[in-house]
C-alpha cells in the first residue's frame, strides 16, 4: 500500500532530548489572544491557560504551540482582521501562558508562534521555549534567522507572501505547489548554512493561498517529504475547510478531523490543532493502517 507516506524526516533536538517522528506528532495551539480566528482556542488569562493545557497534557499532546498574536486577516467570516500589536504587549502574553505551563509542566516540548526575533529570543531565555514558530518564515523580521542560530533551538519554517494584513492580496503563483517547495527548499538551506540544524517545514496552509491552492498544496506533501525535514500540516479550522462547506469555523471540527487524517496519509510530521484529543485519536488509528499496510 504506498500510497502511505513512511517516516523519513530528520529528528529534531529539544531540551528534553531528541523528538522523532517515527510516529506522528500532535502539537496543540495555545492561544493567549482575545481575538485569534477560533473563539474557543482563546485563552486571556492564566487559569484558562493551565485549564486547556492540562486538558492537552491528559489527552496525549506532543508539542505546546503558544501565540500571542492573532493573524486573523481582515475580511475572515464577518469580524474585521485582528489588529496588530506592539511586541511588548505580544511578550506578555506569551509570558502570561509560558508561566502557566512550566509551572506545571516544566518538562514539555514548547513552542512559541512569534514572528519577532526579540520576542522568540526572550521566550527562549525566559521561559525555555524549545521551537520557534515563525510565520513569516524570515520574511517579518530580518533579524529572525540569526537569532534562531544563536539561540541554537528548533525552528519551524512557514511559506508566507506579503504580510498577516495583506497576505490574501498576494495568491498569483505559477504553480502553488512548485513555488512554494522551492521556496521553503532554498529558505531551509540557507537556515542551515547559517547553523539551524533543526528545521520542520510548514506549507503554510491559509497564508496568502486561495482554497483551491490550499487543497493543491495538500496534494503535494509527499513531495516536501523528499527534503529530509518533518512536515508540519496547519489545517485546523481554516477557512479552507469551513468555507467551501458553507459552515462556521465553530462547525469544523469534525471535517478538521477528516483532513488531518488525509494529511497523515500524505506524510503530514506534525499537526497543528485546537482539538488535540480527536487528533490524537487520529494518529493512533493512522499509525494501525500504516504499520499493517501490504
Amino acid at each position: 500500500m504506498d500510497r502511505i507516506i513512511k517516516p523519513s524526516a530528520a529528528p529534531v533536538r529539544t531540551r528534553g532530548g531528541i523528538m522523532d517522528f517515527s510516529v506522528p506528532r500532535v502539537m496543540g495551539i495555545i492561544n493567549v489572544t482575545p481575538d485569534s480566528f477560533y473563539a474557543s482556542s482563546r485563552t486571556v488569562d492564566a487559569a484558562a491557560v493551565s485549564a486547556r493545557v492540562a486538558g492537552m497534557v491528559a489527552a496525549g499532546v506532543d508539542i505546546l504551540d503558544v501565540g500571542g498574536y492573532s493573524t486573523r486577516p481582515a475580511g475572515y467570516s464577518t469580524r474585521p482582521g485582528a489588529p496588530d500589536v506592539s511586541a511588548d504587549e505580544e511578550y506578555a502574553r506569551l509570558a502570561r501562558g509560558l508561566e502557566a505551563i512550566r509551572r506545571d509542566y516544566p518538562d514539555i516540548p514548547v513552542s512559541v508562534d512569534t514572528f519577532r526575533a526579540g520576542v522568540a529570543r526572550r521566550c527562549v531565555e525566559d521561559w525555555n521555549a524549545d521551537i520557534i514558530n515563525d510565520i513569516g518564515g524570515g520574511t517579518l523580521d530580518p533579524e529572525m534567522w540569526d537569532t534562531v542560530a544563536d539561540l541554537g533551538v528548533a525552528y519551524v519554517l512557514m511559506h508566507i507572501k506579503g504580510t498577516p494584513q495583506t497576505m490574501h492580496s498576494h495568491t498569483d503563483y505559477d504553480d502553488v505547489a512548485a513555488d512554494v517547495l522551492s521556496d521553503l527548499a532554498r529558505k531551509a538551506a540557507e537556515l542551515h548554512a547559517r547553523g539551524v540544524a533543526d528545521v520542520i517545514l510548514d506549507p503554510g496552509f491559509g497564508f496568502a493561498k486561495t482554497v483551491e491552492q490550499n487543497y493543491r498544496l495538500l496534494s503535494a506533501l509527499p513531495l516536501f517529504r523528499r527534503l529530509g525535514m518533518p512536515v508540519l500540516a496547519g489545517l485546523s479550522h481554516k477557512t479552507m475547510i469551513w468555507k467551501p462547506l458553507g459552515i462556521t469555523p465553530a462547525e469544523s471540527t469534525v471535517p478538521t478531523v477528516a483532513l488531518d487524517a488525509m494529511a497523515l496519509q500524505l506524510g503530514a510530521d506534525v499537526l497543528r490543532v485546537h482539538e488535540v484529543e480527536p487528533a490524537v485519536q487520529t494518529v493512533k488509528l493512522f499509525r494501525l493502517l500504516r504499520d499493517n499496510s501490504v
